[in-house]
């Protein structure tokens, strides 16, 4: 049962505490061996990995492109039409991310400006085993693509045939992914990162994974760049006493049936609407193919926290910065200013999180474990560098040549100084 406590009674330790979501010593150490293997050994360590931990024997990797275009005519009308108009009203949301160069000209002879360039090639990870997210491959391609990547190489495990989940091959298809590979886990990574004799070698990682993914995602950074190293699900709502009792704890559920590890929180002002949310988790629970993950993710992680007040509750949602905030509240628009730390805000009480993860447009790729305190959702940002340059004349240089001298000496550089001074001695 979900432990319910008061905001005068609750530790700070205890606000934060999310469960286990730390990697362990055995973890870093099987991934650091697996890194190092496939680093030396590419695709027949790739290929071994795949037949120890996903029980399949493959005699390739890539996926053909026969298969992706077979899925995709099998698959339900329905589901393509679903398919297309979230990755419609994803791609809306995201053009709107889109940086543009910039130049200025306001000094005679000085040039400045700011120069986009997408990311050249780009991993995509896509999660398998016990459910298959065709939702990720949109978030995640989606921006690339409107970002301008050129190669977007997407990983997913294969099942025990081999296969890769035809909803998956199809959303690929729909997100205009560049090419599909059948690998999963720190093996995945690491093809990735490093490259091998069939996989590209890529010059950026995104997408989720379990523990295994994350722990090698952390240590091929600097090798790649990586979008965050994400923990397990969370979500908070903060309620008010007229908040539906069912609505609230049917919301808790869509996060904790993602993982043991997952985090649900409710934040309210009312001990009522608290002991009803507990009631319906403890009705609701039962009724869910995935019972047992969301039990034990709400036995263990899931709290419910009465606060005095909403502003009370606001306080304690930004200390907690959680990756999805439910603002299920009359007027949710009043209390969006106050709100400074939520990966991503739902506003009202007919907004479940569930359409984010979907349909509506903004990125379900978003950060976890407090990290919403300094860091952003996926976006097109994560998909281009921006690199700056300078353009000055001869004689603008001149009129800011004692400026940049004097700065250089006063920090002891006289090799920097000399560079600009030596521009306008007799005869240059």
């Amino acid at each position: 049962m979900i432990r319910v406590f008061k905001s005068g009674e609750v530790a700070r330790a205890d606000i934060l505490y999310r469960g286990e979501s730390g990697s362990t010593q055995a973890v870093e150490d099987a991934v650091a061996d697996i890194l190092a293997d496939v680093k030396k050994n590419g695709d027949a360590a790739v290929l071994r990995y795949c037949e120890k931990f996903d029980g399949v024997k493959l005699a390739g990797l890539r996926v053909a492109q026969a298969d992706i275009d077979a899925a995709y005519e099998a698959a339900d009308p329905e589901f393509i039409r679903t398919l297309t108009m979230a990755a419609g009203n994803i791609e809306a949301f995201h053009k709107r991310q889109i940086r543009r160069n910039f130049v200025i000209n306001d000094t005679p002879g000085v040039v400045l400006g700011q120069k986009v360039t997408p990311i050249e090639r780009v991993g995509l990870y896509v999660p398998g085993g016990t459910a298959s997210y065709p939702s990720s491959v949109l978030m995640n391609a989606i921006p690339a693509r409107l970002a301008g990547v050129s190669e977007i190489i997407m990983v997913t495990p294969p099942a025990k045939d081999g296969s890769v989940a035809p909803a998956i091959l199809t959303a690929a298809r729909v997100a205009g992914v560049t090419a599909i590979y059948k690998m999963g886990g720190a093996q995945a990574v690491a093809a990735l990162a490093y490259g091998t004799e069939s996989v590209p070698k890529v010059d950026k990682i995104v997408g989720p994974g379990n523990i295994f993914v994350a722990a090698a995602k952390r240590r091929v950074y600097g090798i790649v760049d990586i979008d965050m190293i994400a923990g397990p699900s969370e979500i908070l709502v903060l309620a008010d006493a007229a908040a539906n009792p069912a609505y609230v704890a049917a919301d808790l559920l869509s996060q904790a049936e993602h993982d043991r590890l997952a985090t649900a929180v409710l934040v309210c002002d009312s001990e009522a609407l608290a002991g009803a949310v507990s009631a319906e988790l403890e009705r609701q629970i039962p009724l869910l193919p995935r019972a047992d993950i969301a039990r034990a993710s709400i036995d263990n992680n899931g709290k419910i926290i009465i606060a005095r007040d909403m502003a009370e509750g606001v306080d304690i949602a930004n200390e907690i910065a959680p990756e999805h905030l439910e603002v299920c509240v009359d007027d949710p628009f009043s209390l969006l200013n106050s709100i400074r730390n939520a990966g991503s805000i739902f506003l009202g009480k007919n907004v479940p999180e569930a359409l984010g993860d979907y349909f509506a447009g903004p990125n379900h790729t978003l950060p976890t474990l407090g990290t919403a305190r300094f860091s952003s959702p996926l976006s097109v940002d994560d998909f281009v560098k921006k690199s700056s340059f300078i353009y000055y004349t001869k004689e603008a240089l001149g009129a800011v040549q004692e400026r940049i001298v004097d700065f250089a000496e006063r920090e002891g550089l006289s090799a920097h100084a000399r560079s600009v001074s030596i521009r306008f001695e007799d005869g240059q």
